[in-house]
């Protein structure tokens, strides 16, 4: 796209130029991102366009916000036929919409009860609450001597007690002084997690596919044994499956993918829709049960539109054909992108629809693929250097698949020559 020279006509008479528009967000909004130079106007489906008609096919999904494309009709009818009720109560009030809403994501997770919440990073903090009050006051933990482990390469969030068990140098520096109590252990190593416990750890929290870290998956052996350890030692298995689960790869969970059931699931992203933040821890009683009255809360978190277009999210997945489309699509993309190892990509890893490839990079940088794809009408986002990543919403069909595998080769071809 030719930033300088696209134009819309907007509800008003004057025509704004793309360039218009990367201005004012330039000099108007706080510099927390380095976004690729398009403006997206309208989606659907799979498919988005800007300012200047143009369409583009969306292979980021809003980092698995958008698992189920662009305006789902399901999900923008839910949320519609709410705004037309009631949109917020507080929690200081019952409203109608999050009795369904907990229970059905309850059933969904094989679990008994949902602390709802608004961002991912809302759900990681309370994860952390929640492990830490249940060490206290089921465990027998002395105060304040609670520990959590954690693994290198985490993305749990932004917040400043996230940011102090990160080792991203970029997402700490000045932002100290960091919150004790978390141990970091090497990602994938179940005798290095082993090891890091004692007699205060509380939890161990994992992501089951590192997704900010470049699509890291683990071994397979891995996750079986982190809920074997757990169990044994008493510690709570928290699996922040905020990126990873909810239909991505190809299962409700990608704990259900390696055959584990962790204590807390920690869910956000795709549970609202992409229409607007929802996020939930879910476990059962033994556990969340350690929450009073008073101790945590959100003025937002379980309201009425929110617990909606969650319930209509939940009712997607509860048939199971969002995850069989995953699995079925995912194995096709992942097909297609090892078909360019050695011609420009060195290493394709991934789970169902989601997939980081890792670019030569004596070739290009992830930044200059990615730009180069846009041009070419396929959005993806890099991450640490060389890498992209892929992850379309489940409802992009095989020929937008192979279309965004086809415009990949296309540009290592032309990197190349």
């Amino acid at each position: 796209m030719n930033a300088s020279t696209s134009s819309v006509q907007t509800g008003s008479p004057t025509v704004v130029s793309a360039a218009d528009y990367l201005t004012q967000e330039d000099q108007h909004a706080a510099h927390n991102y380095h976004p690729l130079e398009v403006v997206v106007t309208t989606g659907d489906g799979a498919w988005v366009t800007d300012v200047s008609g143009r369409r583009y096919l969306d292979c980021l999904a809003a980092y698995s916000a958008v698992n189920f494309g662009h305006g789902h009709p399901a999900l923008v009818k839910a949320a519609k036929d709410q705004l037309d009720r009631i949109t917020l109560t507080s929690r200081a009030f019952h409203n109608d919409q999050l009795g369904p809403f907990v229970a059905a994501l309850a059933e969904l997770a094989g679990k008994d009860m949902v602390l709802p919440m608004n961002t991912g990073a809302e759900a990681v903090e309370s994860g952390i609450k929640i492990a830490r009050a249940w060490g206290y006051r089921v465990k027998g933990v002395k105060p304040n001597e609670a520990k959590i482990v954690v693994a290198d390469g985490n993305f749990h969030g932004r917040t400043t007690t996230i940011i102090s068990f990160s080792n991203d140098e970029q997402a700490r520096a000045d932002f100290g002084p960091f919150t004790p109590g978390f141990v970091s252990v090497p990602y994938g190593d179940a005798a290095a997690l082993e090891a890091a416990i004692d007699e205060n750890t509380v939890a161990v929290l994992i992501e089951p596919i590192q997704g900010e870290a470049g699509i890291v998956v683990p071994p397979e052996s891995y996750l079986p044994a982190v809920r074997e350890i757990t169990r044994r030692k008493n510690v709570l298995f928290i699996a922040d499956e905020i990126q990873s689960g909810l239909g991505r790869t190809g299962a409700t969970f990608q704990c259900d993918n390696v055959g584990v059931v962790p204590d807390l699931y920690l869910l956000g992203k795709a549970l609202g829709g992409g229409i607007l933040p929802v996020s939930a821890v879910v476990g059962n009683k033994d556990v969340l049960g350690v929450l009073r009255p008073g101790e945590h809360g959100s003025t937002f978190g379980g309201n009425p539109l929110a617990a909606a277009v969650g319930l209509a999210v939940v009712e997607l997945l509860a048939t199971g054909e969002m995850q069989e489309r995953a699995r079925m699509l995912g194995a096709r993309l992942q097909a297609g992108l090892r078909s360019l190892i050695g011609r420009g990509v060195v290493e394709v890893r991934g789970a169902g629809l989601w997939a980081g490839v890792d670019i030569d990079p004596a070739l290009a940088t992830g930044r200059e693929v990615c730009e180069a794809l846009m041009q070419r009408g396929v959005l993806v986002k890099d991450t640490h250097g060389s890498t992209i990543r892929f992850a379309p919403p489940i409802v992009a069909s095989e020929t937008d698949l192979d279309f965004a595998v086809e415009q990949l080769e296309a540009v290592l071809r032309d990197l190349a020559a």
